[in-house]
């Protein structure tokens, strides 16, 4: 079956491509088409080691002229669209229920008693945090021709199509491909926050208001079948939030009007949703015999479903059309707005329980089912949004109004005083803020962020995350604004430890509010804390982050135990490798022996949203694998490391840190390198993603944030972040006689061999070759040496790797992956080039000169090359 989709897939890539080449053909004619080929078939050699058609590419682009280099940036871009689309339409018609079938099996191998698995079923709390992405390159309308294109893919391939049908769907798939031709890629503007809060929306309504339903009852079903164990009607062992339009960290456009327009905004779509499935419902259940409790609520009347679901359809509909009032300075009446998901529930579950009273169990179990678990799921909010900020601004707040009332600066306080004076104010019955104080506009917003929480119900909020957090008063302060701005239940405040030390003292930052008697009793026995990915490997490198993350989480759940509270951990990871990135599974087993007890909580970033939750198949796939994960790592825990596998993993991170910063940090050509060995500065004028690509707009590299700086190693094929540092230190331990440790620890412990199985991803993507290409061209004489070390540092990286795995080649295990991976840097050879003689004509124009066709063309070929490695930053 596996070598048919193989074959089916391979046949999409060129159908697609071939039906793109007609579209081509169509508007520029014959002569275009051929010399796109003519590039394809010189890329698709260049890339199988044919220097003279490397030769053929750089000469031809040489040639043409910027408006060329644009079309020919286009194709290829669009190029590798397609073959996305189609292996995305491929992975989806793969069995959807394969992670949950090698869960059973696991789980029946293992003899386990049903109460076990009912046990381990019923802490099932899966929190997946949707987040914009800062170089999300795909606009929204391309994203929706790209779904129904992927629509009309799966159709196609059903087996009995008559040719008229079959006719119809390609007719369809070729508009959609020169629809996609002939519109921008490239935004013109940024998005807004608020744009890209829409976009999650619509993920959520094209997708997963399906598949979450979906997924549940397949997963019943199979519990029922194997275990006779029931899932609860209104379980909801999956749900989301999202940062879109709430994380303000860093970005000045998300202010408290943005998250208060968001969170209507998500409350009319939850709203719309609702209207048209309870209105569906109502209309299915026109059946008189009801129970007496569904009798007395609604008396002695004909259809008495309907009567009971009708007013709720009617309200929802209300708040749909009242927020859309509001947003329209019209009248409107938020009394009549649907608050609560209890308001819906009740009503629902009275139903349920009526028709199964009534012999009517297999109505019960069909839409009215799929609604209450939507209605558990995502509820009248649709999705639970967190707020997030710096924790300097918090203290920026306090700074001023302490030296207002004459109190000092709070800045220059020691961190008992701080604390001190937080726990008095917290305990106070006076308000802290003068009535005739005048804040600075940077502390109004704070605040005012705070007022839009107390306006709103908890229900729409997840939790406040604290950037930065290094002290137990950057948590406090939050508690403190939170309570003067009015917010009167205790809103659930994380900090982010994302930085080596800050990882390193995060068990003392905790320990330290833990010991607080106040703040134990707020927070209620509930704990979260976000393990940043991102910029701790940004600041010590992959394998340094790597371990720091985990023996902080380790120490964090020790704590927990101790104080009797129930752990969350929040994994801030990205997509790619160098943000922590790693398939679902691999991430989870990876994971320290309980850090899953009290949930899990991770951000899935625009791009990989897109790739696991873009069509509803997919979606269900990759609910399957995060649940099958969780409750696999639940029932069967990864070993502890043994002490002698700590040391060495201690030692190797000790090394890498030094290895990686010995580069980054203290060379001083490391950053003259980076700023002209790739697209870095070019990358700052592409209209991405709201939020700027520095947090300060005048600092140098420190101040890049960690996707961006991802994202332009990505272009030029080093991949730098996600392997420097990392293999040489593994072989400094191995050098020292620890061989055959370092085998025991890659055969039996998973955090281990996840770290191994991240390289062989990133030494896949990685070229060396191609990363010399953008030297030979763009870096200067003197620095050339640079970029000669650092791929001879790759080149030994990845013979050490093989070494140590024993393969004779990289993702030797996933031949598949490779086979995909190799497809599209087919396609991609060409767009390097390309960018390379972009690079060079840019640079050679004056400071002040702009070109808007090499602009836009080097947006392209950005864009382009991002598809094509599947991840951004």
């Amino acid at each position: 079956m596996q070598s048919h989709y193989d074959a089916q897939l391979k046949d999409t890539v060129r159908y697609l491509g071939k039906t793109l080449g007609q579209t081509i053909k169509a508007q520029l004619g014959n002569d275009w088409l051929e010399k796109i080929e003519k590039v394809r078939l010189d890329g698709r050699a260049s890339f199988n080691g044919d220097t003279d058609c490397s030769k053929n590419l750089k000469e031809t682009f040489k040639t043409m002229s910027d408006s060329e280099l644009l079309v020919v940036a286009r194709a290829f871009a669009q190029f590798l669209n397609l073959g996305n689309i189609a292996e995305q339409e491929y992975n989806a018609g793969l069995d959807v229920d394969a992670s949950i079938d090698s869960l059973f099996s696991h789980l029946d191998k293992a003899e386990l008693s049903a109460l076990e698995v009912e046990k381990a079923v019923a802490k099932l709390d899966i929190d997946l945090v949707l987040t914009a992405h800062p170089t999300e390159v795909f606009r929204r309308t391309l994203i929706h021709k790209h779904k129904e294109l992927a629509y009309c893919l799966k159709s196609i391939h059903q087996e009995q199509l008559s040719d008229s049908e079959r006719g119809r769907l390609e007719t369809r798939i070729a508009d959609l491909i020169s629809q996609a031709w002939h519109t921008e890629e490239i935004r013109s503007v940024r998005p807004t926050p608020v744009d890209e809060a829409r976009w999650g929306f619509s993920v959520i309504e094209n997708s997963l208001w399906d598949a979450v339903p979906d997924f549940l009852r397949d997963l019943d079903e199979r519990l029922q079948k194997d275990y006779n164990v029931k899932l609860p009607i209104d379980a909801a062992p999956i749900h989301f939030s999202s940062w879109m339009g709430g994380d303000r960290d860093g970005n000045p456009f998300v202010t408290a009007k943005v998250t208060e327009e968001v969170l209507l905004l998500a409350r009319r779509r939850a709203a719309k949703l609702l209207t048209i499935d309870l209105d569906r419902l109502q209309v299915e259940l026109s059946m008189n015999d009801c129970n007496d409790e569904l009798k007395a609520a609604v008396g002695e009347v004909y259809e008495p479903y309907r009567a009971l679901l009708r007013p709720l359809v009617k309200r929802c509909a209300d708040t749909r059309d009242g927020i859309y009032d509001f947003f329209n300075d019209r009248p409107y009446d938020s009394n009549e707005w649907i608050a609560s998901n209890d308001e819906l529930l009740e009503p629902l579950l009275m139903c349920y329980r009526s028709l199964c009273e009534s012999g009517l169990e297999v109505t019960a179990n069909g839409m009215l089912l799929d609604t209450i678990r939507r209605v558990k799921c995502f509820g009248v909010h649709l999705l639970r949004l967190d707020v997030r900020q710096d924790s300097q601004r918090h203290a920026d707040v306090l700074s001023e109004v302490t030296r207002y009332l004459g109190l000092g600066d709070y800045a220059h306080w020691s961190e008992a005083d701080k604390q001190a004076f937080l726990l008095r104010e917290l305990s106070s019955k006076r308000p802290l803020f003068p009535r005739c104080w005048e804040p600075s506009a940077d502390v109004q917003e704070v605040l005012d962020t705070c007022k839009v929480i107390a306006s709103h119900s908890k229900h729409g909020f997840g939790i406040y995350t604290i950037s930065m957090a290094s002290e137990a008063s950057d948590v406090m302060a939050v508690q403190l604004l939170l309570q003067e701005m009015g917010v009167d239940w205790p809103m659930p405040v994380a900090p982010l430890f994302e930085t080596l030390d800050d990882l390193n003292n995060s068990p003392i930052v905790m320990r330290k509010l833990l010991s607080i008697d106040w703040y134990r009793g707020y927070i209620q026995g509930k704990q979260f804390v976000m393990i940043g990915y991102s910029d701790s490997a940004k600041d010590a490198g992959a394998i340094a982050a790597g371990w720091a993350q985990y023996e902080s989480q380790e120490a964090l759940v020790a704590l927990a135990e101790e104080f009797d509270i129930k752990l969350t951990l929040f994994h801030g990871r990205g997509g790619t490798i160098g943000r922590g990135g790693l398939p679902a599974h691999a991430a989870i087993h990876s994971q320290p022996p309980g850090s899953l007890d009290g949930g899990f909580r991770v951000t899935e970033q625009g791009e990989t949203i897109r790739y696991k939750f873009g069509m509803p198949l997919l979606a269900k796939r990759s609910l399957g694998i995060y649940t099958s994960a969780i409750i696999e790592a639940m029932l069967f825990p990864p070993p502890a490391p043994k002490d002698e596998w700590r040391e060495l993993m201690k030692a190797m991170a000790a090394k890498g840190r030094d290895f990686y910063r010995g580069v980054v940090r203290q060379d001083p050509e490391f950053v003259p390198y980076f700023r002209v060995a790739t697209p870095e500065q070019e990358l700052g004028k592409l209209p991405l993603g709201s939020r700027p690509a520095k947090r300060k707009p005048t600092g140098g590299i420190e101040s890049l944030r960690a996707i961006p700086w991802i994202f332009a190693w990505a272009q030029t094929r080093l991949v730098l972040p996600a392997w420097l540092g990392s293999m040489k230190a593994i072989e400094a331990v191995r050098q020292e006689g620890n061989h055959e440790k370092l085998q025991e620890m890659r055969e039996n412990w998973p955090f281990f061999q996840s770290r191994l199985s991240m390289l062989d991803m990133v030494f896949q993507k990685a070229d060396p070759r191609i990363s010399a290409e953008y030297d030979d061209r763009l870096v200067p004489d003197e620095l050339k040496h640079f970029g000669e070390g650092l791929r001879a540092e790759l080149k030994e990286a990845i013979k050490l790797q093989l070494d140590i795995n024993g393969q004779a080649d990289i993702m030797e295990a996933d031949p598949q992956g490779k086979e995909s991976m190799n497809i599209r840097a087919q396609y991609l050879e060409p767009l390097h080039f390309l960018q390379i003689e972009l690079l060079t004509r840019l640079r050679q124009l004056d400071e002040d000169e702009h070109d808007a066709t090499l602009d836009k063309a080097m947006m392209v070929a950005i864009s382009g090359i991002a598809i094509g490695m599947r991840n951004t930053g």
